[in-house]
C-alpha cells in the first residue's frame, strides 16, 4: 500500500529559532510549509534561515491574517502539491519521533474520521494537556483514565499537532477567518462533528507544546489557569460570545459558554494583573462580540 502523503503547515509570527520544530518534522512528513503571518525583518530572518536550512517552503504573507488565514493559505498549498493529509503546527511545538506516523496509522483506521490528534502537553509546571472530551454541557479535558485509552473520542482537537484529511476539509470547509486567532479549531471541529464526520485523539502520540500563557493555581481547582495578555482576552471573549450567538455550538454548550465568558471576564478584570488595560479590552469584547464585530482588533 503507498504511503499516504503529508504536508506540515506551520505557521509563524514573529517566532523564535525554528531549526528544531523543522528538523522534527522533515523526516516525519513528505513536505513542510513554512506561512509567516507578517513578522518583522528579525523574525521573518530567522523563518527564511531556517526553510533553507531544511528544505521548507516558506510563504510570505506580509502582514498578519490571522492563524485561520495562514492556516488555510497553507492548506491550499499544500493540496496543490497532492497532499492527501495536513498536519497543522504553531511555531512553539516539538512532534515526538513517531508522532506522524502514529496520527496516520489511526485516521486511516476509519474514512470518517476528519482529524487525529496527539496529547499536547506543556514542559513547565503546571503543565496542561489539552485534550478535550464532549461532557455534555461543554468540552471538558480528559480524565487521566480517558487519556489511557490508545483511541479518544473527542470534542475537538488544538490545532497545534493536528493531522486532518484533505477531503474532510473539501467537505467541512476553510478555517473561520473572521475570528482571527481564537476559537478557530473549536469553531471547525464542532462544524466537522454536526457534518457528521468523527475527531480522535491519539493520547500515545507526543507533542510538546508552549501556550506562551503565565499559569497560575486557584485554591480548590485542580487544573491550572492560563493569564492571557489583553489582546488575547479581546479576542477570546470576544470570539466566546460571537460564537455562543450562532446555532453552531449545542443548546448546552451555549449555556455552559455564556457561564464560562462571565467567569473569564470577571477573573481577568479584577484578579489577573494590569486590570486597567485588560478591563479595556474586555468591554471592548464584549461590545464587539454582540454586535458581530470580528476580523482583527480595531480600536
Amino acid at each position: 500500500m503507498t504511503r499516504p502523503t503529508t504536508t506540515a503547515v506551520v505557521v509563524t509570527y514573529e517566532p523564535g529559532p525554528l531549526g528544531g520544530l523543522l528538523e522534527a518534522l522533515a523526516p516525519q512528513c513528505d513536505a513542510v510549509l513554512v506561512v509567516d503571518n507578517g513578522s518583522a525583518a528579525p523574525g521573518l530572518g530567522r523563518a527564511r534561515e531556517a526553510c533553507a536550512a531544511h528544505g521548507a517552503r516558506l510563504i510570505e504573507l506580509g502582514e498578519n491574517l490571522g492563524i485561520a488565514a495562514a492556516q488555510n493559505r497553507g492548506i491550499a498549498a499544500a493540496r496543490e502539491q497532492g497532499a492527501q493529509y495536513v498536519l497543522l503546527s504553531d511555531q512553539d511545538s516539538i512532534p515526538s519521533p513517531t508522532m506522524v506516523a502514529q496520527l496516520l496509522e489511526a485516521i486511516e483506521e476509519d474514512g470518517r474520521i476528519a482529524a487525529v490528534g496527539p496529547l499536547p502537553a506543556e514542559e513547565r509546571e503546571g503543565a496542561d494537556e489539552l485534550v478535550y472530551v464532549d461532557r455534555g454541557w461543554s468540552p471538558k479535558r480528559a480524565t487521566k483514565a480517558e487519556l489511557a485509552r490508545p483511541r479518544l473520542e473527542v470534542a475537538f482537537l488544538i490545532a497545534s499537532g493536528c493531522l486532518i484529511r484533505l477531503s474532510a476539509l473539501a467537505s467541512v470547509g476553510k478555517m473561520r477567518e473572521d475570528l482571527f486567532i481564537d476559537h478557530v479549531d473549536l469553531e471547525w471541529g464542532v462544524r466537522a462533528r454536526k457534518a457528521g464526520w468523527r475527531l480522535v485523539a491519539v493520547p500515545g502520540a507526543k507533542l510538546t507544546h508552549s501556550l506562551g500563557d503565565d499559569v497560575v493555581r486557584l485554591p480548590g481547582r485542580d487544573q491550572p489557569v492560563h493569564v492571557h495578555s489583553p489582546i488575547r482576552n479581546y479576542y477570546i471573549l470576544r470570539n466566546t460570545i460571537a460564537l455562543v450567538r450562532t446555532s453552531l455550538l449545542p443548546g448546552k454548550w451555549r449555556i455552559r459558554y455564556c457561564y464560562w465568558a462571565a467567569k473569564y471576564a470577571a477573573f481577568n478584570a479584577f484578579a489577573a494583573g494590569d486590570g486597567k488595560a485588560r478591563r479595556k479590552m474586555l468591554r471592548k469584547a464584549a461590545a464587539d462580540g454582540f454586535k458581530g464585530r470580528l476580523g482583527p482588533f480595531q480600536e
